[in-house]
């Protein structure tokens, strides 16, 4: 078995973020989704494996590189415009041949994994096995329909008036079958070759379609939010570790990891936290839930709940929130202005609001 991950997508649900970082390279609880769903592929013994790329291809290939850290081998496929995710097993062809493949979205963050559903595809080699998982709303997603014997029944992209609760996730386990399939379809009506259709062409011909329901951790990481929330989860899991300085004026409390290099000095720091290596903490009160990178400086402030990249500078700030701060971003108290506590700041810009 093979393996495709899309890593093609703008990430305007996320923006000022994604203007200067692709999405899948976000990190939560100090690493990029992509690196997750790598380790979730190796685990299921997949060692080739393709990467779709689009515009932002270079920042991508320097973090993940040829694969093998993650024991795998990886190729880089690029798309020069989102097409569709049918698209992307199109310009996969070379690289799949007539081998089984798992298709992974590169945003989408299953920290359980997927090894039994990768099981049962492999016991029964179905046509298509898709991984769904039933939401509140389903009509941002393609939507899985089944008869009353749970066959499936029907697909369905993102329909306005959904007959069922059972949204397909962004895993596929596919035979060489679905390469016929693709090349059947036409665009839809959003000019995209959708991997729903081409699933439902070969449900149309009689093959064998089977749908999963995973019960599992599940986040889509398009949205700030959703970041934040997934960031929680991972980090409720911590195992504390203290291998920076922590002075002897400072409390570091729970399930805390201090990587090498970083400095808590006179600070408190309430886990589940991280302390990247290199940065330093001083005269604040770090809170559960925050992620902080490697060489930050974070100054006379309260936050919490929030995840601050590489580089970056807060100082004097009494209560920040929720918030994404980006790469060597700078945040600071305003002379005036309203508190904003829960912000999202892009990459190298400075930001001032109430202290």
């Amino acid at each position: 078995m093979k393996a495709l991950v899309l890593s093609g997508g703008s990430g305007t649900r996320l923006r000022p973020f994604s203007y200067s970082m692709p999405k899948q390279l976000i990190p939560i609880a100090g690493k990029p989704v992509l690196e997750y769903v790598l380790e979730n592929i190796r685990d299921l013994g997949v060692t080739e494996i393709g990467v779709v790329v689009g515009e932002r291809a270079h920042e991508i290939i320097e973090v993940i590189g040829d694969g093998s850290r993650f024991g795998a081998r990886v190729t880089y496929i690029t798309q020069d415009r989102p097409l569709g995710l049918a698209h992307c097993v199109a310009l996969g062809r070379g690289f799949l041949g007539d081998d089984d493949f798992v298709m992974y979205l590169g945003d989408n963050m299953l920290p359980d994994g997927v090894a039994g559903v990768a099981a049962e595809f492999r016991a029964a080699r179905p046509a298509a096995q898709v991984v769904v998982r039933r939401v509140p709303d389903p009509r941002d997603f393609g939507v899985v329909e089944l008869d009353d014997s749970g066959a499936v029944r029907r697909l369905v992209e993102k329909p306005r008036h959904p007959r069922s609760d059972l949204a397909m996730l962004g895993v596929y386990f596919f035979t060489a079958a679905i390469h016929e399939a693709v090349a059947a379809i036409g665009p839809s009506a959003r000019g995209e070759l959708e991997i729903t259709d081409a699933v439902q062409w070969l449900l149309t011909e009689g093959a064998d379609v089977r749908a999963s329901e995973y019960t599992g951790y599940w986040k889509d990481t398009g949205r700030a939010e959703d970041v934040l929330a997934c960031n929680r989860w991972l980090l409720a899991g911590l195992r504390p570790s203290v291998s920076g300085l922590v002075d002897a004026q400072s409390v570091v409390e729970g399930r805390v990891v201090v990587e090498p290099g970083a400095r808590v000095v006179r600070s408190r720091v309430t886990g589940p936290a991280i302390i990247g290596a290199g940065s330093l903490i001083e005269d604040s009160h770090i809170g559960p839930g925050t992620s902080i990178g490697p060489r930050c400086v974070v100054r006379g402030t309260r936050m919490a709940d929030s995840i601050v990249l590489d580089g970056a500078a807060i100082s004097g700030v009494s209560g920040l929130l929720g918030s994404l701060i980006g790469r060597s971003a700078t945040v600071v108290p305003a002379v005036h202005g309203d508190a904003q506590h829960c912000l999202v700041v892009g990459d190298h810009t400075r930001i001032e609001i109430a202290a």
